[in-house]
């Protein structure tokens, strides 16, 4: 019975870890953006928001294999895209984090325009 109870109180913990670890974004809609109003350069603005706010070492820093990897350079946050965009209109990305509507709208309109390497 001993066995049993250390068995059960290890998966409640291990259980209240893993739902720690991820970010609530049940309760956010994801928000309509005018990008008509709104012009965003991969260098001058997407790069550097996505190397402060993704780019990290925990989350996709270089070698990273969480979600689509790595967000570093151009190429791998080209390729990824369609998944940031997602992450960051649904509020899901990033976890320890919550970007501004404006952050969003500048991901989410430089994806929209094709996501230039400017």
């Amino acid at each position: 019975m001993k066995k049993t109870i250390s068995w059960t109180a290890c998966f409640v913990v291990f259980i209240a870890l893993a739902n720690s670890c991820t970010k609530d974004s049940k309760n956010e809609e994801p928000s309509t953006v005018d990008c008509s109003t709104i012009t965003t350069t991969f260098s001058g603005q997407v790069r550097p928001l996505i190397a402060s706010s993704c780019a990290k070492p925990d989350c996709h820093a270089a070698g990273s294999s969480n979600g689509p990897g790595a967000l570093t350079d151009y190429n791998q946050i080209f390729n990824a895209r369609a998944r940031i965009r997602t992450s960051v209109a649904n509020g899901s990305m990033p976890q320890d984090a919550t970007l501004s509507p404006t952050q969003k709208a500048i991901i989410t309109c430089w994806i929209d325009a094709g996501a230039p390497n400017n």
